[in-house]
């Protein structure tokens, strides 16, 4: 029998047909959807007389647009108001669940797909969204789609795709501590850059991996994307069984008791070959932070911007209008520099493990007063299990307010934008200019690199605030 990856395995298993000399159709099992990128999908269906064909395989929240203080208000913003009641409109003319604004399960949906367990392993997993790489972190094949692409999976359950090239990264060693997950992805992407992974799907293993939580691994795989690739995703094991045991439901009568022993099959063959091969030492990786407008262009917090001459000659001249945009040098260091804003959540960042690092973090400080602090939880059970733990009060202490769930300071589709020519450290996953707003200047960290900030003003090594 051929020895096959991870990845083979689930996509062979999920081919309907194979197209002579073109595409797979692929079985999607489950289908996210937002206001954002629905909308267009939806209106397609009408015009064409057509219905959902599966639609309990959809799952609808909206979360870009949304505001994330006064929830129970009515949204200012005209577009942003009509895109979330249009939404609404079409999850009960199509039958989709919902969940919406002030629902009790509503929040960023690749921060509620995991946790209400609707994503579990060996599935195809799409979204009109690029971060749906998210999923990938319990050994799914999951990746963004396209409008049309969004229609297409709303009509048939099926979509067409071209299977991409195998990359695997394996990272051995171990993480220092003050150093996490998002350093280590911040870490990988600067080695091999904003579109080092283009064409492939990758596989992340190795003993640094396997020593990562779920909501870490989750953090991995949802900036895999952000170096070109299609998606990634993590093999399942006990940590993986572990977190889908502890979660309060599954959709209809899931036990997950049954699936366990199968999961336990959703392995890469020892003898199975990629088309590329990488492998990274976690014991080399320091907390990171960029300095740029692609989230390639990342160094660690205590050394110095690459210097022009390091630069290759055709990169030049985008590297500087990058460091223009910045109001950054070549050569220099940006430790120490003032920061304006501090953002906390996203879909990278915006789990309870992330909340809990923060707090931790500021615990016994108080926010500097430069600053002016996002903090926002990925979801409403995130909120939610941040009062129970008392984590809102010890940021009450420290000057800082819980806000509501919402995609937030990700992106400018929201209020939460930051102003032009400010500087924002920001746990969220890009760093493209006008991405948080026109002018916005952001730098991508770890949500110690975060607090860290935050209690100080500038950008400060978290290992010296660790106690």
């Amino acid at each position: 029998m051929e020895a096959k990856t991870l990845f083979d395995k689930i996509w062979d298993d999920h081919v309907v047909s194979h197209i002579a000399d073109g595409p797979d159709v692929l079985y999607i099992d489950q289908h996210y959807i937002h206001e954002v990128t629905s909308p267009q999908a939806f209106n397609g269906l009408h015009n064409r007389g057509i219905k959902v064909f599966r639609p309990e395989k959809t799952l609808a929240a909206a979360d870009h647009n949304i505001p994330t203080i006064n929830q129970d208000r009515q949204i200012n913003d005209e577009l942003s108001r009509t895109q979330v009641a249009k939404l609404a409109e079409n999850c009960v003319r199509y039958g989709i669940e919902l969940f919406g604004l002030n629902h009790p399960k509503n929040g960023i949906v690749h921060v509620i797909g995991p946790e209400l367990g609707y994503t579990r392993p060996g599935m195809t997993v799409v979204c009109g969204d690029s971060h749906t790489s998210t999923h990938g972190a319990f050994g799914t094949i999951a990746f963004g789609i396209g409008t049309s692409e969004v229609e297409m999976v709303l009509a048939t359950q099926c979509l067409l795709q071209t299977k991409p090239l195998k990359m695997r990264i394996t990272v051995n060693g171990k993480l220092h501590e003050g150093v996490t997950s998002k350093d280590l992805i911040m870490y990988i992407i600067s080695q091999i850059s904003a579109s080092g992974a283009t064409g492939y799907f990758i596989e992340y293993a190795g003993p640094a991996i396997r020593d990562l939580s779920m909501e870490a691994r989750m953090t991995v795989c949802n900036m895999s994307i952000e170096m070109g690739a299609r998606g990634g995703l993590i093999a399942p094991d006990e940590t993986t069984f572990k977190y889908l045991k502890g979660l309060p439901s599954f959709p209809g009568n899931l036990s997950p008791g049954d699936y366990f022993k199968k999961w336990g099959k959703l392995t890469s063959d020892n003898e199975a070959e990629f088309d590329r091969e990488l492998e990274f030492n976690a014991d080399k990786i320091k907390p990171m932070i960029t300095y740029g407008t692609n989230p390639g262009m990342g160094i660690a917090i205590d050394d110095n911007i690459p210097a022009i001459e390091k630069i290759k000659s055709e990169a030049s001249e985008s590297f500087l209008k990058s460091l223009a945009y910045m109001g950054f040098k070549p050569g220099m260091k940006i430790l120490g520099h003032p920061v304006d804003y501090v953002f906390v959540g996203s879909c990278t960042n915006g789990r309870i493990e992330d909340l809990r690092a923060f707090t931790q973090m500021v615990r016994g400080r108080k926010k500097a007063s430069n600053i002016t602090a996002l903090i926002v939880p990925g979801s409403k059970m995130v909120e939610q299990q941040a009062i129970r733990e008392g984590l809102v009060e010890i940021l009450n202490d420290a000057g800082f307010d819980l806000r509501q769930p919402g995609c937030s300071s990700c992106l400018a589709m929201n209020e939460d934008k930051i102003p032009s020519g400010k500087y924002a450290v920001s746990t969220s996953n890009r760093n493209f200019e006008g991405r948080q707003g026109p002018g916005a200047r952001t730098l991508l960290a770890s949500p110690l690199t975060a607090a860290a900030a935050a209690v100080t003003g500038t950008i400060t090594d978290p290992r010296e605030l660790i106690c």
